[in-house]
Parts: structure tokens; sequence; C-alpha cells
């Protein structure tokens, strides 16, 4: 069978507190990981601050840009200088009282295609989103760039099987989960695991039922009790590992995947011709008891 190959960056970094030295850090990797060969390159989600999201605090409102803005405008030279496709999540103020958790794309010539908004928000523990962040209401995306048409979905995504499908839908031949999870400081080390491998099946699950490969990449480091897990992965569209980062400690990695491989699976397992979607109006409903 014919290759059609594509480098895969994956960027895992603990992060500052200060905001400029995450986006100086991360411009470095970027130009590192460039060198390495990547085509495309997937930064974590809310790249340029620690996860502040682990309080309610209003002052926190600041660190928002627009966006499109100045720093994607930066990054857009940057990455027609490196010929690189960016997927870059951002904290995006969209007017006053509005803010979403956004992933802007760039594509190799440096020109910005979109970006997508965090459908699913959580509210956890350390995880105080919707206080933050309003749904994304610009439905499930795909970006026609050089190396590929990809899909972006961002973090709490990950955990609902209908992004996936229907991000696939629309033609997504990659799908990148950036990402920020980890563990509360101090819990049992099993639970850890336990939690760690339902997140990483989840996703697997999704690469299988929608014959295409699953990019998530973490962050790493202790933010206030909060212990990011890294892991940070490729699985391809039959749900087989191809990379997996370690928990804590900072990489920039390369990894090829051969997208024609979407094809192969999509063949040998037809899911999207045995769906059987007359049936399936019930999940318009939160729920359906009778």
């Amino acid at each position: 069978m014919e290759k059609n190959l594509v480098k895969i960056g994956i960027i895992q970094s603990a992060c500052f507190r200060e905001k400029q030295r995450n986006i100086d850090k991360t411009t470095e990797k970027i130009i590192d990981i460039a060198k390495k060969g990547a085509q495309i390159v997937c930064l974590q989600e809310l790249f340029s601050t620690r996860y502040f999201c682990n309080t309610e605090d209003h002052q926190n409102f600041k660190l928002a840009v627009p966006v499109p803005g100045p720093l994607t405008e930066n990054f857009s030279e940057l990455c027609k200088k490196l010929g690189i496709v960016l997927i870059a999540s951002l904290f995006e103020k969209r007017s006053e009282g509005i803010f979403h958790n956004t992933a802007a794309v760039i594509d190799a010539d440096g020109t910005y295609l979109g970006k997508y908004r965090k459908h699913h928000i959580p509210d956890d523990p350390g995880y105080h989103e919707k206080y933050y962040f309003t749904p994304g209401d610009e439905g499930y995306k795909v970006f026609d760039t050089k190396f590929g048409r990809i899909g972006v979905l961002i973090c709490w995504d990950q955990w609902f099987p209908e992004p996936a499908r229907l991000t696939a839908m629309r033609g997504a031949q990659i799908l990148f989960y950036p990402t920020a999870i980890g563990w509360p400081e101090g819990q049992d080390e099993e639970l850890c695991k336990v939690e760690y491998d339902a997140w990483q099946i989840i996703q697997r699950s999704h690469a299988i039922t929608n014959g295409l490969h699953v990019v998530a990449v973490n962050r790493i480091g202790n933010e206030d009790g909060n212990i990011f897990w890294g892991g940070s992965f490729i699985t391809d569209p039959i749900g087989k590992i191809i990379y997996q980062a370690p928990h804590d400690e900072e990489i920039i990695s390369v990894q090829e995947i051969d997208l024609n491989l979407t094809g192969l699976y999509r063949s040998l397992w037809p899911f999207f011709r045995d769906r059987r979607i007359d049936t399936y109006q019930a999940l318009t409903k939160r729920f359906d008891v009778e």
C-alpha cells in the first residue's frame, strides 16, 4: 500500500507563572521541533499560562487575548518561516464578558485558518472552567492544512464520543486534543493509574471507531496541588499506541504517521457503512428513560 506520511510534533511542558516566559519557552521549543522535522505541531491546552482554572479569581480574565490577535500573528510569522502547521490553545477574549477556551490553527504558509472553541466545559474540584469559559457555539470544525485535513477538540471534549464522530464525519484525517489534566496531590497511586488508563482508552476508542489517528498533548508539573500527568500520546486508527510521553518530563517528540491507514482500517472495519443513523434520534435528548 502506498504511504502518505506526515510528521507530528508534540510539545509537553511545565509552565511558569509568568505568561511571557511560557510564550518565549514554547517558541524556542517550536523552533527546535521544526528542526527535527515536525510538520504539524500541537501545543498543550492553555500553553501560555499555568492552569488558572483551579480557582475562581476575577483577575485571571486579564490573561485572555483576542483570537486572532497579536499572539497568533507572531505565530503566523513563525509558521511561515519554519514551514509548519501549528495548533495553539489560547484563552480567548471574544468580547466584554465572553471568554472561550480556544485552539487556533495556522497553516505552513502562515495563513490563519481559523479556530475551534471548546464545547464541553467541566466544573470539578480544581477545574472550575465554567467560571471562565463560555461553551463554543460554532460547531465542530476541520482545517485543510498543507499536510492534511485535521480536526481539533480540547481536553474535556475527549470524554465524549459525539464530537470525535462529528469531526471525523467532516473528513478529519487526524484528531488533535490539546489537554490539561492531572491528579490531585496525594491521590492514591493505583487510582492515578486507573484514571490515566481511562483517559487514554477513551481516546483510543475514538481512533478505532472513527478510523483515524488521535494525538493528545498534555502538560506536566505541580501547579498549586494539581499534578498534571503528562503522558501525551499518539494512537493509530486501530488504537495502537505509536508514542507515549513520560508522566513527569518535558519532551519534544516527532513521530511519523501514515494517513493512508485511515482508508485501510475503514475498509477492514466499516463502522461508517454500518451506522444506523435512522435509530439515533434519541441522542438529541439529555437522557431517555421510559
